[in-house]
């Protein structure tokens, strides 16, 4: 069997401020750049990404692969019009010649929204339908974080979403994929579908799965799929998209599809399990860390959440590193705090023309718009020294993402008043310690890190902790992603739908 490759990933935040224009799905910071082909294939091969482990489970079953294009852009406001005509139109393209191929693989995000299109992933899906017709097998990846809509639901032949947060089973993911596809054409037919929407937001940091309850959820979807020889998936779904079918979703294919749905359902709906728990406010998360690292001989994590690059803000405010500098977090454990990525071009480049071990005059990161409209704190105007730099160039040896070279740019890492500040001339969230490595810095002698992230930190960090569930603080900062999804001004959310679980 010859299957086309595709993929297309953009995890949108209608409330954010930066939009992904086509140069956004070129830059190759947080995801490689757009890019098709044979070079497509050998750069995804053996990447922890959906894409790399559909290519090495259809290579496993003897499966030609057919390359098209793939391409992904950090999480961000809108996918602008043009850049989403381009990827269309690169997908049609690929699709075009009708004979090259039997079956289409796509590796999707599942929640991209464009400035003409609320749901581009299924838009992609019905412009692949009026191109190939219903004969050709279509199965695409989603992530966790997919709002998984009717029209993805009806135009592909099957998807599977991520079992993970963090996300460390994208290769996983993907192998599935091919699982679904090996069904679809092993029956001649789509397999029974069933699916149900849950009535009410989930926040993201109450997603994880190294937590409960969505750990014990996920353990019984697996459960229950070995059971009942379904393939199921639950998407927690994204809550920053402000159009009518953002929601949770959960889906299983197969003989048994209404059985297992039934249960996977009446377990995850009960609301209150969903519920935010501890979240710090600045200065308290900062107060908090320094009393549990004079007692612990390893790091305290705090997540600048509301700042996560990953969750579609540009990780550019400074309101942690006021907050450390404001309660002299740096003069208590001088060289043994951090905070990171700070994604400022400017002062990169102005510590790079310094070189390391100036001191300089710099305005670090930005009062940029948070998600109610109001500036986040201003700038950090500070004589900084100039401690190291990089080129931003690294491959990520954690278990998210293994194998990913991200390009950041010029990078520094600035030393104000004892805290280590990375800035950086891309956008990434701070999820992998070689990152805090490639700025000479040693993770496991650090005394406090703040991290630009939600969740995904955990992957890497959770073994550098003394204790997981106290030593690492979710700070609710001014940002553009909203901890909690009340929070927010929905104008296009139906009130089916409620803002909180």
């Amino acid at each position: 069997m010859r299957v086309l490759i595709l993929g297309y990933q953009h995890e949108t935040n209608t409330f954010a401020a930066s939009k992904a224009d086509w140069a956004a799905f070129n830059r190759g910071d947080s995801f490689p750049a757009f890019i098709a082909g044979q070079p497509m294939l050998d750069s995804m091969d053996g990447v922890n990404l959906p894409a790399g482990g559909f290519i090495q489970a259809a290579r496993a079953r003897g499966w030609q692969l057919v390359p098209g294009s793939w391409c992904g852009a950090t999480p961000s406001a809108h996918v602008t019009q043009d850049a989403f005509e381009r990827i269309s139109a690169a997908f049609l393209s690929a699709a075009s010649d009708r004979q090259a191929f039997d079956a289409v693989y796509v590796d999707f995000h599942g929640a991209g929204v464009a400035e003409h299109v609320d749901d581009t992933e299924g838009e992609l899906l019905v412009r692949l339908r009026r191109l190939l017709g219903y004969d050709v097998p279509i199965v695409t990846s989603l992530d966790l974080h997919a709002n998984v809509t009717f029209q993805m639901l009806t135009h592909a032949d099957a998807m599977v979403g991520f079992r993970t947060y963090p996300h460390v089973d994208m290769a996983d993911t993907g192998a599935l994929a091919a699982e679904l596809l090996a069904r679809r054409v092993a029956a001649g037919r789509r397999e029974t579908l069933a699916y149900r929407r849950l009535p009410f937001l989930i926040p993201t940091n109450s997603q994880s799965t190294w937590m409960s309850p969505a750990r014990e959820h996920y353990e019984r979807l697996r459960e229950l799929d070995a059971r009942n020889g379904t393939i199921s998936s639950f998407c927690m779904g994204f809550p920053a998209a402000d159009f009518p079918e953002c929601a949770p979703m959960v889906w299983t294919y197969g003989d048994n599809a209404a059985a297992t749905l039934e249960q996977l359902y009446q377990a995850v709906s009960e609301p209150s399990q969903w519920r935010l728990k501890s979240v710090y406010l600045p200065d308290a998360s900062v107060n908090r860390a320094i009393e549990l690292a004079r007692a612990s001989q390893k790091p305290i994590v705090i997540a600048d959440t509301q700042d996560n690059p990953s969750g579609g803000a540009d990780g550019n405010t400074c309101g942690m590193l006021h907050a450390l500098l404001r309660n002299h977090a740096g003069r208590e454990f001088p060289g043994q705090v951090a905070v990171g990525l700070i994604y400022d071009p400017d002062t990169a480049r102005q510590a790079a023309e310094a070189g390391v071990g100036a001191t300089i005059d710099a305005r670090i990161g930005t009062a940029a718009p948070t998600f109610t409209g109001e500036l986040s704190e201003p700038p950090v105007q500070a004589r900084c020294r100039v401690v190291s730099l990089s080129d931003g160039a690294v491959a990520l040896e954690g278990p998210m993402m293994t194998g990913l070279v991200t390009q950041l740019g010029q990078c520094a890492c600035l030393e104000v008043d004892g805290v280590y500040v990375i800035v950086a001339s891309g956008k990434m969230q701070l999820l992998d310690r070689v990152q805090l490595r490639m700025m000479g810095l040693v993770p496991e002698s650090l005394k406090i890190i703040v991290i630009k992230s939600a969740n995904h930190f955990r992957a890497d960090f959770s073994s550098l902790v003394a204790n997981v569930d106290t030593d690492m603080l979710i700070a609710k900062c001014p940002g553009p992603k909203a901890v909690d999804p009340a929070d927010y001004r929905w104008t296009r959310l139906p009130e089916s739908i409620r803002r909180q679980p």
